[in-house]
């Protein structure tokens, strides 16, 4: 079994310095933004650029992955301290909200809502998708929720959601008052 070794002082400054202007270009440009601005930004040729990231949604999900985690372990946070149908309705919300004002996470939700297909089984689709199921079924324990509606039928809502926003560009609306979730 090889070895894997840790990366050099300089490679991990490169490492974090890329995350840091990716965040911040996908915040400002959305997701298409462009790869060779984040490396020239960060200090870095576009080689080292993609040696870290060989794709542009590797670089997204590195990007986000902490707050796409932080929305899975929310929803455990609110399954406790909530009934489970109001959990899943204020989880819901706060992945709308997320996903509208952080340009470039609805493409990460996106992953979460593909049945099947490689996308979904990243880090951030498996947490999504993981954070949906526990709060959908407590929900349907409780009887507050259909048993016919599915977690990524949840996330496809949630999904739409921040893409008719982005639509809209915000026009007449604010984050908050165009979640219906």
């Amino acid at each position: 079994m090889a070895q894997v070794r840790p990366m050099r002082a300089d490679a991990r400054r490169n490492y974090d310095r890329l995350l840091k202007v990716a965040a911040e270009s996908f915040a400002e440009h959305g997701e298409n933004a462009s790869l060779d601005d984040i490396a020239k930004r960060a200090g870095v040729g576009s080689g080292t650029l993609y040696r870290h990231f060989p794709t542009r949604r590797a670089l997204l999900e590195a990007a986000y992955v902490d707050r796409i985690e932080a929305l899975g372990t929310r929803a455990d946070e609110l399954a406790k301290e909530l009934p489970p149908g109001e959990a899943l309705v204020e989880w819901l919300y706060e992945v709308c909200v997320g996903t509208i004002q952080v340009r470039g996470m609805k493409t990460l939700l996106g992953s979460a809502v593909t049945d099947g297909s490689q996308a979904a089984l990243t880090a951030c689709g498996t947490s999504m998708k993981g954070a949906a199921q526990r709060l959908v079924e407590a929900a349907q324990r409780e009887g507050t929720l259909r048993q016919d509606v599915e977690p990524i039928e949840v996330l496809r809502l949630a999904h739409g959601v921040s893409t008719a926003s982005e639509l809209a560009d915000g026009q007449g609306s604010s984050s908050a008052a165009i979640c219906p979730c």
